[in-house]
């Protein structure tokens, strides 16, 4: 994903895969605020303001020896030597235990040298799996280090959700519950994805019969894109990283929006389609085009937030929301009576040369907060329970140095969840709410 995602920043802003920018592309060399994103060398040379870590090398063995292998420091690449085997203790205790105080080393080092080349250090961005042993338990000892090590900045994470019916390992539910529990009170947003989801997309939308990991990372590269694009290019309305996390975010805990990305389409279809700002707006609403599987009609929508980018008027934006609003499959709390956030920046979606995507004037990526997303938790903490009641392959865990009570702590904790999003769902006027406790205060 951080692969595919450098790949785009660097077509986006003219740079080559050697980090320079050819003479002829003028304007990348007249504005700078790409520099939020690169850092720039002595010699001229663009560095991402990126870390790749894994606790073995085969993955970011592909990222030394590919296209973009000059782009990056040597430094910025760490990997162990052996892997966490999809075992969150794994990469909690053991094996990532070895390698954290490097990484951290690392990371305090560049964020020092980049925070001299800019105004202020943000936040982080991370991206994850949920069921692997390296993205789950790694993951949230990295977050929670970070969290001592710089702690206001804001944690945004990226985070691959296990698809509902195709999976990489049998332990994907105790992993994906571990790492979330840990990681809660450390996240203040998280974006999540699911390969199931963005298979089905491509098949679909672009006529990918046999989707690879490139088909689906570049997807996940235009979403990263548009959440960033306001940080790195001129617009009629930016959104920064701290806006979307006081739009999006009601409660601390409710903070896992559900993405969705439009248009995706490929170039034949593109070419006999209209693709208008109402049109690529109503279609971030259709449950075929969200990035995680739930239906998004059995729940009721907090907050959206609408991030458009090109040949965009707010004129148009506040028509096609208006129109939203009238439709009555769309539910909005009674409790939030605004429901929408709106970005819109000028700069076009850029295409992947060979990529599956059409080039496009406008494209629009909504994060939305729905009471939807319980369903997806509910449904991985079923998965959890059918093996944890027969405590199947917890004897792993428990080799590596974990108590067995951190399963059922963390089971408790995604059940909280499961219950907090039932409550914020609930209209003020329902029976069991506090809206009288609340009237007296």
């Amino acid at each position: 994903m951080g692969n595919a995602c450098w790949e785009l920043y660097c077509l986006e802003h003219g740079i080559l895969p050697d980090g320079t920018i050819p003479d002829c592309n003028l304007a990348s060399q007249m504005d700078s605020s790409f520099e939020t994103f690169f850092c720039k060398t002595g010699a001229g040379k663009h560095v991402p303001r990126a870390v790749f870590i894994d606790l073995e090398p085969s993955v970011i063995d592909e990222i030394r020896t590919g296209t973009y292998r000059s782009l990056f420091h040597p430094e910025q690449l760490i990997n162990g030597k052996e892997d966490a085997a999809n075992n969150y203790a794994r990469g909690h205790y053991t094996i990532g235990k070895e390698i954290i105080d490097t990484v951290l080393d690392k990371i305090r080092k560049m964020a020092s040298r980049w925070a001299e080349q800019c105004s202020g250090l943000q936040g982080f961005l991370l991206s994850h799996s949920f069921g692997g042993g390296t993205g789950s338990g790694f993951t949230s000892l990295l977050m929670e280090r970070l969290s001592v090590d710089f702690g206001k900045k804001a944690k945004l994470e990226f985070s691959v959700y296990p698809a509902p019916r195709i999976s990489t390992a049998m332990v994907e539910p105790y992993n994906s519950i571990l790492t979330t529990h840990t990681t809660l009170e450390h996240s203040d947003c998280s974006f999540m994805v699911d390969n199931e989801a963005i298979y089905d997309i491509c098949n679909r939308n672009l006529d990918v019969e046999r989707p690879t990991y490139i088909n689906l990372n570049r997807l996940i590269g235009q979403i990263v894109s548009s959440i960033t694009a306001s940080l790195r290019f001129d617009g009629a309305l930016n959104v920064d990283l701290a806006e979307f996390q006081t739009n999006l975010v009601p409660y601390p805990r409710i903070h896992f929006p559900l993405t969705t990305y439009a248009p995706i389409i490929s170039a034949e279809k593109a070419y006999h389609e209209q693709l208008s700002v109402p049109e690529i707006t109503n279609a971030c609403f259709e449950f075929s085009n969200q990035m995680v599987k739930c239906d998004p009609r059995r729940g009721k929508y907090m907050a959206c937030c609408l991030l458009y980018r090109g040949n965009v008027v707010p004129k148009d934006v506040n028509a096609a929301i208006a129109a939203i609003k009238t439709r009555r499959s769309i539910q909005f709390v009674d409790w939030c009576p605004t429901g929408f956030k709106v970005g819109i920046n000028y700069q076009p979606p850029t295409v992947v040369p060979g990529g599956d995507l059409a080039k496009v004037q406008r494209a629009v990526c909504m994060l939305s907060n729905t009471t939807a997303i319980a369903e997806a938790w509910a449904r991985l903490n079923h998965k959890f329970d059918l093996m944890y009641a027969k405590r199947a392959f917890v004897h792993w865990y428990v080799g590596e140095g974990m108590e067995e009570g951190e399963f059922s702590e963390a089971r408790e904790d995604l059940a909280a969840l499961e219950k907090d999003y039932e409550e914020v769902g609930r209209d003020s006027g329902d029976p069991g709410s506090d809206a009288e406790e609340d009237q007296e205060y």
